[in-house]
């Protein structure tokens, strides 16, 4: 039985009745081509300019080094305001410090779109990782069967062929009998 047949038989399906994620496997299996590819790189040399910010935006607000220096810069922005006012009793931003306020509001209101953009785009790659994952599984299971085949090809031969030895043997052995008889 040869590769084509194994394919066909374990399938056992027709080339109309599959999908397009089956076709795409059996002819990368009939090929023995690989279908592994590196879906990160991939879809990383495709990304554009926006979208490249937009990760790095998310990747960095994100972070501990984002929590760090913005609580940092939360208490310079108080601590400067209180020692104004102890000293000159007129800050730029007195309590409850309205202008801060304004900042942090616009600060989250652009990075929440800009995350929600990089969080769209990873569950897109994230789908894109599972349909590969299915197809290598898929043809991986087309190879296990396809073994299985030629295993049980082997044993049968082999069956066939340890038959064939012991009615020789067989034979083998009547011909001394008859000979130690005469």
């Amino acid at each position: 039985m040869n590769h084509q047949e194994n394919v066909e038989s374990l399938l056992k399906k027709t080339m109309n009745m599959l999908t397009a994620t089956e076709k795409h496997v059996l002819k990368h299996f009939n090929e023995r081509r690989p279908i592994s590819r590196n879906i990160n790189v991939a879809i990383s040399n495709e990304l554009t300019f926006g979208q490249r910010i937009a990760d790095k935006v998310a990747s960095f607000g994100g972070s501990w080094p984002f929590i760090i220096i913005f609580i940092c810069f939360l208490l310079a922005w108080v601590g400067l305001n209180v020692f104004i006012f102890l000293n000159h009793k007129s800050p730029f931003d007195p309590y409850p410090f309205i202008l801060l306020n304004l900042f942090l509001s616009m600060i989250a209101a652009i990075q929440a779109p800009v995350i929600m953009m990089s969080q769209n785009r990873q569950s897109s790659q994230d789908r894109l990782m599972a349909q590969h994952d299915y197809e290598v599984n898929l043809k991986a299971e087309l190879e296990i069967m396809s073994l299985h085949l030629k295993i049980d090809e082997v044993k049968e031969q082999q069956s066939v062929l340890l038959t064939e030895l012991n009615q020789k043997f067989d034979e083998i052995l009547k011909e001394i009998k008859r000979e130690k008889n005469i």
